[in-house]
């Protein structure tokens, strides 16, 4: 089976006009870290991917990949690797060859529900810009950093779309300060993809809506 690795080098603005809040879909993230993350790190990931979904009804149910027994039932679910040492003081400035922030995987043309996310790479990208932050907020805004790999990802998988958005959370390749800014959400065109994906009529039909 061929196999190609779709690389992120790294908004969603809520529907103009929208009626009403959209239902809410419960996704089952199965998480697998290669060094547990602080705890303040962790929580600012949570948030972050939270902050950025929930405005296309999605809300995710964070698991342990290791802790998994094999017999949980999900309508919908994904699974994420952390890459290396998701802890803001042991990174260097990052250089040219720095590589994919993030991937998912697509086999034979489909989308798999499994990605990996790069934290050695993403603090090395924005160490620069973390060192201007007070001691306190460094792990916060590293979280949040992590939180905006993490979300491209998980749109092309519920998306089920190899494209990238021409701005916001959905495109190619991010900057430092769109990783580190207070705000940062996808544009319309992904956020619609999002609503409308077989993935969100899967579970919008399926007993993961709340």
């Amino acid at each position: 089976m061929k196999w190609l690795l779709f690389c992120l080098a790294v908004g969603v603005l809520p529907a103009a006009g929208e009626p009403r809040e959209a239902p809410v879909a419960t996704i089952t993230l199965y998480t697998q870290f290669q060094q547990d993350p602080p705890k303040v790190v962790l929580e600012a990931i949570q948030a972050e991917l939270e902050s950025i979904m929930s405005p296309m009804g999605l809300h995710f149910l964070w698991r342990s990949l290791s802790a998994a027994s094999g017999s949980e039932v999900s309508v919908e679910l994904a699974v994420v690797h952390f890459k290396g040492n998701c802890d803001v003081t042991s990174h260097e400035p990052h250089n040219p060859g720095l590589g994919a922030l993030g991937r998912t995987y697509v086999s034979d043309g489909s989308i798999l529900p499994f990605g990996d996310v790069d934290c050695d790479r993403i603090g090395s990208f924005v160490q620069q810009g973390l060192m201007a932050l007070d001691r306190d907020g460094r792990e916060g805004a590293f979280g949040r950093a992590v939180g905006r790999v993490l979300a491209h990802e998980i749109y092309h998988i519920f998306a089920n779309t190899v494209r990238h958005g021409s701005a916001g959370v959905g495109k190619a390749a991010y900057t430092v300060r769109e990783l580190l800014c207070d705000c940062f959400q996808f544009e319309e065109r992904e956020s619609q993809a999002l609503r409308t994906s077989k993935a969100r009529a899967a579970l919008w039909n399926g007993s993961g809506i709340q």
